[in-house]
């Protein structure tokens, strides 16, 4: 159901799916890619529902222009500062863990490349997160400097330059000894996992769906999961 919550002194629309079965529910944050809270991520956010989860999917250009956001927000994580949007992200966690059908302490996010890179950028920041699926984004600038993340597992099309970016997410995360499971898929593309879009690889969606749930089963639905 579409959704309207408070974001500082404005207030930001979202797409919230909640399951059914037995209450409280965890929950996960979804970051939509470049093309917006369109009808692909209204339905991944029905997925994650479907899995018991408590979804919520943000709306970060609501009243805003795209096209200035999207440079903003480059901008920010090539500069190695906190993208605008943080706080919006944060504000969209609130809404969700505030939900009496939702257990706040187990709580999780993904996003799709824009959002992929700010579940990273966010999550070094928000420690409610206790796990994150960044699909095909970019790693905030420098990488180095992320000295904490929650666990993450990350997935990356072969065929595109966020490639790098999931080798080196990978071996930063090894070097500071945060859970993870990223893999890269040879042969798919940018936005692989968008059903609805001319990249779509099946297997590879597939397969990281199937990684997520598995790893956010462990990190963010079990009560015993740890930041």
């Amino acid at each position: 159901m579409d959704v309207s919550f408070p974001a500082g002194s404005r207030s930001l629309r979202g797409f919230l799916a909640l399951p059914k079965g037995q209450a409280p529910h965890p929950g996960v944050v979804v970051i939509h890619e470049a093309y917006g809270l369109n009808d692909n991520i209204r339905d991944i956010t029905g997925r994650f529902a479907a899995e018991g989860y408590a979804a919520l999917a943000v709306d970060l250009f609501d009243d805003r222009s795209r096209v200035v956001c999207m440079a903003r927000m480059m901008g920010s994580m090539l500069s190695g500062r906190d993208p605008f949007v943080v706080p919006d992200l944060t504000a969209a966690l609130d809404y969700l863990a505030a939900q009496p059908l939702v257990d706040p302490d187990r709580v999780g996010a993904i996003g799709f490349c824009m959002g992929g890179g700010l579940a990273i950028a966010w999550a070094r920041r928000d420690r409610r997160l206790r796990a994150i699926a960044p699909f095909y984004g970019t790693n905030p600038c420098p990488l180095e400097a992320v000295r904490r993340l929650c666990p993450v597992v990350g997935s990356y099309p072969g065929s595109d330059f966020t490639a790098r970016s999931g080798r080196r997410l990978d071996a930063h995360l090894e070097h500071i000894g945060v859970a993870h499971d990223i893999k890269v898929y040879p042969g798919a593309r940018h936005s692989f996992f968008n059903d609805q879009g001319r990249a779509y690889h099946p297997a590879a969606a597939a397969d990281s769906w199937r990684r997520t749930l598995a790893f956010f089963a462990e990190h963010v639905r079990s009560p015993r999961a740890e930041a």
